[in-house]
């Protein structure tokens, strides 16, 4: 098992994963249009040539960047993968500059256990939103915000 950076031949296998959990309500969707333009962001936890896990890091703004789409393979669960993805995203944050990581999720639980703090959506930066207006969702966001500072 090992970490990489997401690459084209990956996009539909990461919207596949991704989209299995938005069917369920647990995340939001991703097109493959989106996660092509924003392959970069995207890092994939690979085993025996299957990918089973992906999460992205998207920079907003030089003091902030966003975890977001992070999924692990329903047989991988309960492993330990979900905190190894997201302390290899706060790491590569933290290496570009970045220290202020938030996310928008509808699993808070998961990410308090990886030491983010819940806050108010309404005190993240307008530059935020402004992908928000292309979801199916805006201008009723349900999802809670977390945010940490890396160590």
């Amino acid at each position: 098992m090992f970490f990489r950076k997401a690459t084209m031949s990956d996009v539909e296998t990461m919207a596949s994963l991704i989209n299995s959990y938005a069917g369920e309500g647990l995340m939001l969707s991703r097109t493959i249009p989106s996660l092509y333009q924003k392959i970069r962001d995207y890092t994939i936890i690979e085993e025996d040539g299957l990918i089973i896990g992906v999460g992205g890091l998207h920079i907003l703004w030089k003091d902030m960047s966003e975890i977001c789409s992070l999924a692990i393979h329903p047989q991988y669960i309960k492993n330990g993968l979900g905190l190894a993805l997201v302390d290899r995203l706060l790491l590569e944050s933290k290496e570009i500059g970045v220290e202020k990581v938030f996310t928008l999720t509808y699993q808070p639980a998961f990410f308090e256990k990886c030491g983010f703090s819940r806050i108010d959506k309404e005190n993240l930066p307008q530059k935020v939103w402004t992908e928000c207006v292309n979801c199916p969702k805006f201008p009723n966001c349900d999802e809670i915000a977390l945010i940490r500072t890396s160590p």
